[in-house]
């Protein structure tokens, strides 16, 4: 059944949780195209919404883009939000947004990479690192993130295989920005 921008849409959002660190290490960086992962230092809101909308444009990501150009602004230049970018061959292949600003909590608020970056083993070892960076944050004693039945069909099972815990699912109702296959 295709979907049309404009169709209204129930969506399932699953919000999870990880209470512990994990016992996995950080994995290497797969093999390939030389690689760096960049924390961006008080980035301007352009640069992250060019990052949220390369990976999230066919997921329905638009809630970034309701606030305002100060605000979003602000957020990123908060010290307790860290904005990290995967560059590999030149180019970004993904990025993650860190939000600790909730005592002892750390929320994976982004993750994702763009389509041309899947199926490379890269989105396991930016998770992976993206945790363990949420773990490293002082205070943290609970590592959250959410997903909903719009995102990428592998988004929930991968975070599931990293070890975060479904704890609450609730139904929300959408408008479709894009048509959808």
């Amino acid at each position: 059944m295709s979907l049309k921008a404009g169709d209204s849409v129930e969506v399932t959002i699953t919000h999870l949780e990880m209470a512990a660190r994990p016992a996995h290490p950080i994995p290497h960086m797969p093999a390939g195209a030389p690689s760096m992962l960049v924390a961006a230092e008080r980035p301007p809101a352009w640069y992250f919404l060019q990052l949220y909308d390369a990976v999230g444009a066919d997921y329905e990501w638009t809630d970034q883009h309701q606030r305002s150009t100060e605000e979003l602004a602000g957020l990123l230049r908060d010290p307790k939000v860290t904005l990290c970018t995967l560059i590999r061959a030149g180019w970004p292949h993904g990025f993650f947004v860190l939000d600790a600003r909730a005592e002892g909590v750390c929320d994976l608020s982004y993750f994702g990479l763009v389509a041309e970056a899947m199926g490379q083993g890269l989105g396991t070892f930016l998770l992976c690192t993206a945790v363990h960076m949420a773990w490293d944050q002082p205070g943290t004693r609970l590592v959250t993130v959410n997903t909903n039945t719009l995102d990428h069909p592998r988004a929930l099972p991968l975070y599931q295989k990293v070890g975060f815990q479904p704890t609450r699912r609730e139904v929300v109702t959408r408008i479709l920005n894009r048509d959808r296959a």
